[in-house]
């Protein structure tokens, strides 16, 4: 489902060629861990329980998470950040495309695990802060900010999809090394508009911290209840509706 779920974000497969190595895990269930390397061809690493049952290999989102990785090429490790955020960030989109999960649980996960990548006291932006929280979670904060600004500055019209289709036509996979502020220009030229770069100067050496509260109500999201709920009178719902489709909102 991995491959499925990166094609179908990514309008195709992201590099020609992929080795999969499968570590069975005895005594185990499920897919455990994942781990990919950007040789040529690319290469994951993936330990799976020796009793994993189909229904756990249809709702496994590791195998996403490492595809996606594919799909940008790799940078300095003080960039960590944005190759974890990317692949944090788009799994669940690219899972909703593929039918796996609904458009609720994309939102009700992000709206949990967001909170873990806010930056804490002593921060100093995502490229000099290495924790965990920081290199996913922050990651993946500057790319829901990167996509609703970039859909916010141009009607909808484009998203941080756009932006990261350009990056990987442009030659930018795993099997390559980029400096990672190439990677954003690349992006930023795709979609008209210099939000990843302006984004990135503004959290690679600072604890920006957005109000994420804020953000949900402004996207039409409903976070008091379990299972969230949506508005869409709210300002920007044809954003929210867009980033989890994908295309315009008419």
């Amino acid at each position: 489902m991995g491959l499925c779920g990166s094609a179908a974000y990514y309008g195709r497969f992201p590099v020609p060629e992929a080795h999969l190595f499968i570590v069975p895990v005895e005594h185990r269930g499920g897919i455990l861990s994942g781990t990919s390397w950007g040789t040529r061809p690319v290469f994951t690493r993936i330990y799976v329980g020796e009793s994993v049952d189909g229904d756990q290999l249809n709702n496994d989102w590791i195998m996403t998470h490492e595809m996606v990785h594919y799909a940008f090429p790799s940078v300095a490790q003080e960039h960590h950040w944005i190759e974890e955020g990317i692949a944090t960030y788009v799994e669940p989109l690219a899972r909703l495309e593929t039918g796996e999960i609904g458009v609720t649980k994309v939102w009700g996960d992000l709206i949990e695990g967001l909170r873990l990548g806010l930056p804490a006291t002593g921060d100093q932006g995502l490229d000099h802060t290495h924790t965990w929280g920081r290199t996913y979670w922050g990651g993946a904060i500057f790319c829901l900010l990167a996509d609703v600004r970039i859909r916010r500055q141009t009607k909808d019209r484009y998203g941080l999809r756009d932006a990261l289709r350009a990056i990987v036509n442009a030659g930018g996979n795993m099997e390559t090394s980029w400096p990672l502020t190439r990677a954003l220009e690349v992006g930023d030229r795709a979609v008209g508009a210099p939000v990843l770069m302006e984004l990135y100067d503004e959290m690679k050496a600072n604890p920006l911290k957005p109000d994420l509260p804020q953000l949900w109500r402004k996207l039409g999201i409903e976070t008091d209840r379990r299972p969230i709920t949506f508005d869409d009178t709210a300002p920007w719902a044809s954003t929210r509706r867009a980033i989890a489709s994908g295309k315009p909102d008419r």
